[in-house]
């Protein structure tokens, strides 16, 4: 007899050894179509999957992201299916899920085409309709590997030679096509109906540059045929949105081989820069922190006391002079500990709380460059709070209420949080971690949010709070961060007089709100689609004159509202004025003031907001007391229209 208990605490009993897919038919005909997978005991299985004892089980439908990640999974088959229907010749690889999709490696003679990719993805849909059952096989280890060298997969032969002798591993086998994979899998094709095969990229083998070339083929699959459509219309926004090609057309930045992964700033992108910088820095002054500026390069003998060399060396460049090595900082808190260090601190003196505008630089590898998103020279809003236990929860509440205040400011909504834990490469005892990571969850728990663990994802000196804002087509954006550490002051002496006069070690948070400031403008350009709010705008309005008889004119109103602190510049060109405003028009500027004989006359302009929005005629004084308050407020121009 066994006993299967399902999710509602319900219990189904049978005489003997039942799969899967018999107890999702016992319940009923809808869940017995719908299974995809089912969860016993916790583990994911197929639906062929025999339950031969007393079992917990939870049956996976495309409803679950367990199911949808399985479709994916099986969809990456189907396309390496596919290929060798079309391509006998070409060699399959590896074939995993990754974000919204999926992608699979293969080595063949000459590199696919867009025409290939078409004929690949109707073959898939071929294949799919054939509803051919997918099952699992379990085979030695050394069977395996004869196998697959028998039909001339020479990298699949080498991927299970890499598994330890004697082990047994599982094939997936569907129509003419076997393939060695975990799973579990979709229990037939019929169920992989929305996919679409997106790009080619090339991928070398495991990594390696020293190896072959192969063809990456990406692809997305879905559930449902209404979500890939929403999937696909928000790859659309989002090219649109980029910020590399509007950094380009608003002339806000450039990047040249000669500098890989380091940015050039234009004066309208610098603009830019330092409206996000100088607010930040007013969140500074606000919530107690003491700017200060550590050095860019330190000794390798501080990076080798705080554990960055062991731990983090491939990702640092070097230096050497007058044979001493030295490394410039990929991060700021040794810096900041020395600071704290210069003198003798108290507990009267604590929380202590320095932010430094810090630049950084990591060595990324090229192949990971990307714009302003992930860039080998970067600056943080770096802070460090060095305080005792007994004040962790006080400082993590108040920068999470912090930090939502800030994203609001810039437009952002909704915040999703995770807890960061401790990663296999790490440094302390596990007691502090333990203590660390329960500091961070009580810390959510008090500021009243739902969070989400990540295992394993934490810094090698302490686990963190990740902060993940969500932008205006729904992407997630992980930006702030809380990190709890009691490694590196004790590695780098940090001590404070406690209260009955001994010496103890403060407990370092780390703590930024936008993280890399690239980063963080290369996200609000696409968030906002190059349109920033008056308060961030490079350019907060153009002027422009009708006629030659006006330029005086125009080139006061603009000196007024700059000498205002206003940004702002005058088209002054002898152009007709429909095409001077769809020029400023095209630059995104939140406001376009022209001026003509009666505005000149009457010491008025004529003002547009962005979006053609047409606000009338106004004294130059009330045009410049409206834009004070979007900048104050922090608001778009057109939602005061």
């Amino acid at each position: 007899m066994v006993s299967v208990q399902l999710p509602d605490g319900s219990k189904r009993s049978f005489d003997q050894p039942v799969s899967v897919a018999d107890v999702a038919a016992s319940i009923g005909p809808g869940l017995a179509k719908a299974a995809i997978a089912g969860r016993v005991d916790g583990q994911l299985v197929d639906t062929s999957h025999l339950i031969d004892r007393d079992a917990t089980l939870a049956i996976v439908t495309d409803k679950d992201a367990d199911g949808l990640e399985i479709i994916r999974h099986s969809t990456a088959h189907l396309l390496a299916y596919a290929v060798k229907e079309l391509f006998p010749d070409a060699q399959v690889t590896i074939g995993p899920v990754v974000d919204n999709g999926f992608y699979y490696d293969f080595s063949y003679k000459r590199p696919f085409t867009p025409e290939d990719l078409q004929a690949i993805e109707k073959k898939m849909a071929e294949l799919a309709k054939k509803d051919e059952p997918v099952r699992r096989e379990v085979w030695s280890r050394d069977d395996a590997v004869e196998f697959f060298k028998s039909i001339g997969e020479k990298y699949k032969a080498e991927i299970i030679g890499a598994i330890p002798a004697g082990e047994h591993i599982s094939l997936y086998r569907e129509g003419s096509f076997i393939d060695l994979c975990r799973g579990p899998h979709v229990p037939n094709t019929g169920k992989l109906k929305v996919f679409k095969l997106m790009k080619l990229a090339g991928a070398y083998w495991r990594g390696d540059s020293r190896n072959e070339m192969l063809q990456r083929i990406y692809g997305t699959a879905w559930a449902k045929k209404e979500e890939q459509d929403a999937y696909l219309t928000m790859l659309e926004e989002a090219e649109k949105r980029d910020h590399r090609r509007l950094g380009k057309e608003l002339d806000l930045f450039h990047w040249q081989d000669e500098a890989p992964g380091l940015v050039f700033w234009h004066p309208r992108g610098w603009a830019l820069w330092q409206a996000v910088e100088q607010y930040m820095r007013q969140v500074y002054r606000d919530c107690g922190y003491r700017e200060v500026k550590a050095p860019q390069i330190l000794d390798r003998s501080l990076w080798e006391a705080s554990g960055h060399w062991e731990k983090y060396r491939e990702n640092m460049f070097t230096t050497e002079s007058e044979n001493r090595y030295y490394a410039l900082k990929p991060m700021n808190c040794p810096g900041h500990v020395q600071i704290y260090k210069s003198d003798l601190r108290s507990y009267r003196d604590l929380p202590l709380r320095y932010g430094e505008f810090g630049q950084c630089h990591r060595n990324e590898p090229s192949g990971s460059l990307h714009g302003l998103m992930r860039v080998r020279g970067f600056t943080q809003d770096d802070g460090h709070v060095f305080c005792t236990e007994d004040q962790i929860l006080d400082e993590c509440v108040a920068f999470t209420e912090q930090l939502q205040t800030v994203y609001a400011d810039f437009g952002f909504t909704e915040v999703l949080y995770k807890v960061a834990t401790r990663p296999e490469k790490r440094i302390g005892s596990d007691e502090i971690w333990d203590k660390a990571e329960h500091a961070l969850m009580e810390a959510l728990r008090r500021s009243g949010v739902e969070f989400a663990i990540s295992p394993g994802d934490g810094a090698f000196y302490g686990p963190k709070i990740e902060y993940h804002l969500k932008d205006a087509i729904g992407r997630t954006w992980q930006c702030g961060t809380m990190q709890v550490d009691f490694s590196m002051p004790v590695r780098l002496g940090a001590e404070y007089v406690a209260e009955d006069n001994t010496r103890k070690v403060p407990v370092m948070l780390h703590r930024a709100v936008v993280g890399s400031l690239e980063r963080f403008i290369g996200i609000l350009i696409e968030n906002h689609a190059g349109a920033l709010p008056p308060w961030l705008a490079p350019v907060q309005a153009g002027v422009a004159n009708i006629s030659d008889g006006q330029t005086a004119y125009a080139a006061q109103v603009a000196q007024t509202l700059k000498k205002q602190g206003f940004r702002v510049e005058a088209d002054l060109r002898n152009e007709k004025i429909t095409y001077k405003i769809r020029a400023l028009a095209m630059q995104k500027l939140p406001y376009i003031l022209v001026v003509g004989d009666k505005e000149m006359q009457a010491g008025t302009v004529a003002v547009r907001a962005r979006g053609g929005i047409d606000l009338g005629v106004m004294p130059l004084d009330a045009f410049a007391a409206r834009l004070s308050d979007d900048v104050a407020q922090r608001r778009n121009a057109s939602s005061t229209a």
